[in-house]
């Protein structure tokens, strides 16, 4: 645990600890509701079952942001491999703060921890997506250093996709 401000820790997620589930789902879902997520609710088995689906996942990184022992933030990551650099790489999955308290640095100190992780693990680099109108991430992301990125400039930016199964 890292105290950020007087007020704000960040935390690794346990998810033997029922505070630490309670606020992944409560963050989560939340983020989930919200314009930037999906305008819905988790179904409840979702919510039910993600906190062992994580647990069950050797490659997972959760961290909450604790403030007067509520959680305001989650930040869901994934460590992979870089082919191309024969090193671990972090993926950032999601990122919410409480709408009550954005704009407080919560996000910042969030990313700040993984980074700090990140490099503890000798990683190559920390990558994330974000949907092009989410206009406040992107500045957030742009000013902590992420950038679009290109192998070659002839083909252009790199871009998410995703096939449902």
């Amino acid at each position: 645990m890292r105290t950020y401000t007087r007020f704000m820790k960040i935390v690794r997620i346990d998810l033997n600890d029922e505070r630490h589930r309670a606020g992944l789902c409560e963050q989560l879902n939340a983020y989930a509701r919200s314009e930037t997520g999906m305008g819905a609710a988790l179904p409840d088995p979702t919510l039910q079952s993600l906190p062992d689906q994580l647990a069950a996942c050797p490659t997972y990184i959760g961290l909450l942001a604790w403030q007067d022992e509520r959680a305001v933030g989650l930040l869901n990551a994934f460590w992979s491999v870089s082919t191309f650099k024969a090193r671990p790489l972090i993926n950032v999955h999601d990122l919410a703060v409480d709408a009550s308290q954005q704009g407080r640095g919560i996000g910042s100190a969030l990313l700040a921890e993984l980074e700090h992780i990140g490099r503890q693990m000798h990683c190559c680099k920390l990558t994330l997506e974000v949907l092009e109108g989410n206009t406040g991430a992107s500045a957030l992301y742009k000013r902590l250093g992420f950038e679009f990125y290109q192998l070659d400039p002839a083909y252009g930016d790199a871009r998410f996709m995703q096939k449902m199964l």
